[in-house]
């Protein structure tokens, strides 16, 4: 198995849904955790596993750590979903006043980055594979921000976005092509570099990028980064499942890469750039029911259907790997509809955003309460 791990950004605010920025006092408070450059989220970073179930606790343990500190701050909690759902987006504040990174950011940008989100990491230590890999899921990233997506609302309004976060976020550069092979990568990032476009080697914001210790020339895993925030983290562990299980399919039949064989690579990389950022954001507005272009056949299928596709291509290798487990909750995000999908229905049943929020709130919450008493050891005081 592969080695996975998370870097888990969320929300802190109180149980009625009013997002209020804490992170300065979390991250001098609790190690492990590091701010954003607005104080309204704080992310925190699980260290790699090949095993989900200490995956498991690797997730909750930090929140349960987070939630302690909480209450001796105030009546808080954490805040699922992915963008400012009752909060003002108008205005940006700053968790680093001093960092000029976060200066030109916030000057850039403005609060399109003040989102929440998982950044999903597999550990492929081989550059030529790793580079394999980022353009297999860059073309099939709109699926996993299908099952992932959760920010259907911002500043108190319905958006007609599941995913209003990918629709705002600011990509950078904003063409980033599907990198032939390491030394195209090498050579794109340093010339982004010079030219100002990227301001640093973390200066890249796409939905799949190769990283590692020294980018671009160390490289040692794939990061999946266009998922909303995944509020049950059995539900993140079945979406890294497919993940991982897809990634095992391509080390084992290198054709799987869509630049495999290709006479002509760069138009094909170019055309396939084109495709699946298109795909990107036909599943950021309506998530499962996105109807998109397959980039091996070029038909028209929902984002659905497709992934039911995958899930009977990478089960039986997840069989013999025995994690097939924990791709089971797919299913029932398929047939129930992910968290963007499920408020939606409620706000359609007549539910006000503030009450749907606060259920969500509590639902997060007591689902982090259940799983820590069945699978996580009890942590020291």
């Amino acid at each position: 198995m592969l080695c996975k791990g998370f870097e888990i950004e969320l929300y802190t605010g109180t149980p009625e849904g009013e997002i209020v920025g804490l992170a300065d006092r979390i991250v001098n408070a609790l190690p492990g955790f590091v701010w954003e450059p607005d104080c309204r989220n704080v992310e925190y970073t699980t260290p790699p596993r090949q095993r989900y179930e200490r995956l498991l606790c690797d997730l909750i343990q930090p929140r349960q750590r987070l939630r302690q500190y909480l209450r001796t701050l105030g009546n808080y909690t954490l805040i699922p979903g992915s963008t400012l759902a009752l909060g003002d987006s108008r205005v940006f504040y700053r968790s680093d006043p001093g960092n000029p990174y976060h200066t030109y950011i916030q000057e850039t940008y403005g609060t399109r980055v003040v989102t929440a989100s998982v950044h999903i990491n597999i550990g492929i230590d081989e550059p030529e594979a790793l580079l394999r890999a980022c353009r297999l899921v860059r073309v099939e990233a709109p699926l996993y921000l299908a099952l992932s997506a959760a920010s259907p609302w911002l500043d108190g309004q319905i958006t007609g976005w599941h995913s209003t976060r990918w629709q705002r976020f600011p990509l950078t550069p904003p063409h980033v092509p599907l990198f032939l092979d390491h030394r195209h990568f090498i050579q794109w990032t340093e010339t982004q570099l010079q030219a100002g476009t990227m301001q640093n080697v973390r200066h890249l914001w796409c939905s799949v990028r190769p990283n590692g210790n020294r980018r671009p020339y160390d490289l040692n895993r794939l990061e999946l980064r266009i998922c909303d925030l995944v509020s049950d983290p059995v539900h993140l562990l079945a979406i890294t499942a497919l993940l991982e299980a897809r990634l095992m399919q391509l080390l084992r039949d290198p054709t799987l890469d869509p630049l495999h064989g290709h006479p002509w690579p760069r138009v094909r990389a170019e055309e396939l750039r084109v495709q699946s950022d298109l795909n990107n954001q036909k599943a950021a507005q309506q998530s499962l029911a996105a109807v998109l272009t397959h980039w091996q056949d070029g038909r028209s299928l929902r984002a659905g259907d497709w992934i039911g596709e995958l899930l009977e291509q990478v089960t039986p290798i997840a069989k013999q790997h025995g994690f097939s487990c924990f791709l089971s909750p797919l299913q029932s995000i398929l047939s129930q509809g992910n968290e963007a999908q499920r408020w939606l229905a409620a706000l359609a049943e007549g539910q006000s955003i503030r009450a749907v929020l606060q259920n969500a709130i509590q639902t997060m919450q007591t689902r982090e309460v259940e799983l820590a008493s069945e699978i996580c050891p009890p942590q020291a005081a």
